[in-house]
């Protein structure tokens, strides 16, 4: 039992009124009869904690069974209240490592009602993590008391890569199937045949398929039918994910690996909704997990739960050994994507070496998550003052870093290696579509 603002407020009355009944009545009984007025007040407040006991609320939390890091999920505390209206204050024991949208809820529940409260919940790493019991505090009908207590709903949560994005793209992929989207099939000309349908306007006059044509001749004036043509299905697509010193670090909240991780499996759900085998491996100064390249999408559940649990470590990576493993493991061509970071010309010497190793035989792609205050540091404007000194050499160090990238991106784009460098909070998006475009295009 919690006294409310309005019993302090009672009691510094009775304090000022203590000094008006002394005037009156003299110091001995103004005393006494302001000590009965706190008797009355305090226990007016435990009657009143005592009654709202008898009317108090039910509260119990929904949350998804497996939250998405780096997203906001939502919680629901649905609120049931009793015969008379609850005035409420609820404090969720969320885990200590999240942000929330709001700290404390607050509301005013009629009388047999049930309601829902929500809030946030925005995970910054992966992992388990422990949810605590839920407290409420509900002020008694004559606004005297807070009755505090805790309900048990205390829980253990897994936080999960972004399967919120991974649904959106699941839906995105599916339309695009359907033909709802055909963007993906006019960017070039694919291998296995899809369909038939009439010639319009743009189409290539080469997919004509005159025989079939010909056969409708008579029926009336009817326009050539044109072959439609797909990317050529059950391919091979690996990936292999840096989780070395380079992906420790934080962009945007969230740490490269997870960005990665993040668009690993994206990139794996899109090339299991095109018909490729997708393998993943992570590695450091050694091959850490290897999952071995199967279709179906089933193999994307595979994915995720055995890729959830790791983690980042303080270890420089050997891209040669991850290369030579996937040599050995992959004796047909492949898109072999690898998915890390790199500083300048000198520290990626070795990415360069591996990737290398790669071409012609297999299809590299070299993919780097950039940290975007680079970019906006590049482009700060210096000004006269101390600060403005301290910020121009900020800005040629950024530059710098940017122009040390661009001399490494263009040293493996001679070698014959793909390269994407993008924001890391961009990356995932980024990646798909040129995974689509290069399915499209015949590349692989």
């Amino acid at each position: 039992m919690i006294p409310s603002k309005r019993v302090y407020l009672l009691l510094i009355l009775g304090i000022a009124i203590a000094s008006s009944l002394a005037i009156f009545f003299g110091v001995r009984a103004s005393i006494t009869m302001i000590l009965l007025y706190d008797a009355v007040v305090l226990a007016s407040m435990v009657v009143d904690g005592l009654l709202v006991r008898r009317q108090r609320v039910q509260v119990s939390r929904e949350l998804l069974p497996r939250l998405s890091v780096g997203r906001d999920n939502l919680v629901v505390l649905r609120v049931t209240s009793g015969k008379a209206k609850a005035i409420i204050q609820i404090r969720d024991y969320y885990p200590s490592e999240f942000g929330v949208s709001t700290p404390t809820l607050q509301a005013a529940i009629p009388s047999q009602t049930t309601e829902e409260l929500t809030y946030t919940a925005h995970p910054n790493q992966r992992g388990e993590f422990s949810w605590g019991d839920i407290q409420v505090r509900q002020l008694g009908a004559w606004g005297l008391a807070w009755d505090d207590r805790k309900i048990p709903q205390s829980l253990k949560v897994w936080v999960y890569p972004d399967l919120v994005g991974l649904r959106s793209l699941s839906i995105r992929l599916t339309l695009q199937s359907s033909g709802a989207i055909r963007q993906f099939r006019q960017l070039g000309i694919g291998t296995e045949f899809a369909e038939l349908r009439n010639y319009r306007t743009g189409d290539d006059l080469r997919l004509i398929d005159w025989k079939a044509t010909a056969r409708r001749v008579g029926y009336g004036n009817t326009p050539p039918l044109v072959r439609v043509l797909e990317p050529e299905r059950e391919q091979t697509l690996l990936i292999l994910l840096d989780r070395g010193r380079l992906m420790t670090a934080k962009v945007q909240g969230l740490r490269r690996f997870d960005w990665g991780l993040n668009a690993t499996l994206s990139l794996a759900l899109a090339g299991l909704h095109r018909g490729d085998r997708v393998g993943v491996g992570v590695f450091d100064r050694q091959i850490h997990t290897w999952i071995a390249p199967e279709r179906g999408q089933n193999h994307l559940g595979t994915l995720i739960d055995r890729l959830t649990p790791i983690q980042p470590v303080l270890l420089e990576s050997d891209y040669m050994g991850a290369v030579t493993h996937v040599v050995q493991q992959q004796t047909r061509r492949a898109l072999i994507v690898v998915i890390t970071d790199i500083v300048d010309n000198t520290a990626s010497a070795e990415l360069l070496a591996a990737l290398s190793r790669l071409t012609p035989r297999y299809l590299s792609f070299a993919v780097t998550l950039r940290d975007p205050q680079v970019d906006r540091l590049a482009h700060i404007s210096p000004t006269a003052d101390f600060e403005g000194v301290k910020n121009a050499y900020t800005r040629a160090v950024a530059l710098d870093l940017l122009a040390q990238r661009q001399v490494a991106f263009a040293q493996l784009k001679q070698k014959g290696v793909l390269v994407l460098d993008a924001p890391a909070n961009q990356i995932t998006e980024q990646l798909v579509d040129r995974y689509l475009q290069l399915k499209a295009r015949n590349l692989l």
